[in-house]
């Protein structure tokens, strides 16, 4: 997948939430998109959990399979807030992660 690819896919994604859940006041819509973030990110934690088996109760639930899915949908939601909170999510995202690999990678 190329990242044109990529951030049409996210654009559909965008598009279909915003035409499939309940009409709701922009300012809603968008607090509840972020919160979505917390809600994927606690089902990483919960595969993390379940695959080094924490959980006495549960035992050993996940795998590192599970895991690997569930911070896919981590970064799938994020890239989804960030197009719902503006149109030009990808130039955000790539100007922000050239800035961030640069400050990083710097010596």
């Amino acid at each position: 997948m190329s990242d044109d690819d990529l951030w049409e896919s996210i654009d559909r994604l965008q598009d279909w939430l915003v035409r499939s859940q309940p009409s709701r006041p922009p300012q809603e819509a968008l607090l509840l998109r972020m919160l979505k973030l917390s809600e994927e990110v606690g089902e990483v934690a919960e595969a993390v959990i379940g695959v080094t088996g924490q959980n006495p109760r549960k035992g050993t639930s996940h795998t590192w399979d599970d895991v690997r899915s569930e911070l896919c949908d981590v970064i799938i939601t994020a890239a989804v807030a960030l197009r719902t909170l503006t149109p030009e999510a990808r130039e955000v995202f790539t100007t922000h992660l050239a800035r961030v690999t640069d400050r990083s990678l710097e010596r």
